[in-house]
């Protein structure tokens, strides 16, 4: 009597991390990169603590947990993320309206507190305003592409999200109101109101930097009682701080400015190949090295070209998200796709940009790199939303 073969359930590491590779290889390269340097780049908090292995061990944690989130959420069907369009513009503006009467931190009320658990509004708001406008341009198109109906919906949401975040946040509101304006133009709205929006926000936007530049500070000082312009000042500083930076590094005062003169010497000593892992020596004077700034700790140890690396890392991403946008037979997912790989790729781009001088300080993180906790669980979920979608299309092409 022959013995019946029990079925082969062996259970291959292709089959646990579906989805597109070359993303899930972007997301482990990021994650090691960012232990390494959060490492290094967290000297001045451990030394203060004697807890030398605390913070990157916790930051190793959050990593961890982010990584099970996206793998939790690449299993999802993409059609369910559909939902998230019902309940998403809800809660990001019932959260948005709480965190405005909340404490602030660093002068701006961005974060709140839930079950011992901070997080930011806005991180969630920006992106369920994404699947909100890649629903719409989805849903509300002809022969040509998205309607002037759908243009309406899309500025109407994107005018209240942005509205509430960009008291406390402009750089998060500049950055979604961006990401939502490519993402029309990916839609294929009408060139003439995405001609006159551009219009308006080149005049608005010009009309916005010569009063931060022009007004007297006892002006600015009295303005910040609106509470709309409280961090008025603030925005103020920063554009004329970053106008007004000397072009001879010799002239540099390290009390002034110090994020930007600290990291522009971390950059001007690399020596292109840079010092090593763990051997910074701008760290220990440069103000949030492993958050803000540590794109200019990165460059400092690995040399320009583990800065071009880095950034290769980020552009790939947009570049995958836009090869499974094509093989996607609906309109949903490939918009969303685009959308969440557009907002995390641009805002590691404005965090490089800071960090190299190009743009005035903004207090932009850099995407699965920098230490933090809400800010990577996010990030992650919407890397799992990627990879989900990648599944729907891998799947669709091969049957």
């Amino acid at each position: 009597m022959s013995i019946p073969q029990l079925p082969n359930k062996n259970v291959s590491v292709g089959n646990l991390f579906e989805g597109d590779k070359v993303i899930w290889m972007i997301l482990f390269f990021l994650c090691i990169i960012s232990i390494l340097e959060v490492y290094s780049a967290s000297s001045t908090m451990t030394f203060g603590k004697s807890a030398y292995w605390q913070p990157v061990l916790m930051h190793s944690l959050y990593l961890a947990v982010g990584v099970g989130v996206a793998w939790v959420v690449h299993r999802i069907p993409c059609r369910y993320f559909g939902w998230i369009v019902v309940a998403g513009p809800v809660l990001s503006m019932l959260l948005l309206t709480l965190v405005l009467f909340s404490g602030g931190i660093n002068g701006a009320s961005r974060w709140m507190n839930f079950m011992g658990i901070s997080f930011q509004p806005s991180e969630i708001a920006k992106g369920s305003l994404v699947v909100v406008v890649a629903w719409l341009l989805s849903v509300m198109r002809d022969e040509h592409g998205a309607t002037t109906a759908a243009f309406k919906w899309i500025l109407g949401f994107t005018a209240v999200i942005c509205g509430l975040i960009v008291s406390e946040n402009l750089s998060t509101a500049i950055l979604t109101f961006f990401v939502v304006l490519l993402m029309m133009f990916i839609g294929q709205v009408p060139w003439k109101l995405l001609s006159a929006l551009v219009g308006a926000i080149v005049i608005g936007g010009g009309i916005g930097f010569a009063v931060l530049v022009l007004t007297p500070e006892s002006t600015l000082q009295q303005m910040q009682s609106v509470p709309v312009l409280k961090r008025l000042p603030t925005w103020a500083h920063r554009v004329r701080d970053h106008s007004e930076l000397p072009s001879d590094p010799l002239q540099y005062d390290l009390n002034t400015n110090p994020q930007i003169t600290q990291s522009r010497i971390a950059i001007a000593t690399c020596n292109v190949i840079g010092r090593g892992p763990g051997n910074s020596t701008v760290r220990d004077f440069l103000p949030q090295a492993y958050s803000d700034f540590i794109y200019a700790i990165i460059i400092e140890e690995l040399g320009l070209f583990g800065g071009i690396f880095l950034m290769l890392l980020y552009i790939t991403l947009l570049y995958r998200a836009a090869r499974i946008a094509g093989r996607c037979e609906k309109n949903f997912p490939a918009f969303l796709i685009m959308g969440l790989s557009l907002l995390i790729v641009i805002q590691a781009l404005i965090n490089m940009s800071v960090a190299v001088g190009i743009f005035p300080v903004t207090g932009q993180p850099l995407p699965l790199v920098s230490r933090g906790g809400s800010s990577i669980m996010v990030n992650c979920a919407y890397i799992g939303i990627m990879l989900s979608i990648s599944r729907s299309a891998r799947v669709k092409v091969e049957s």
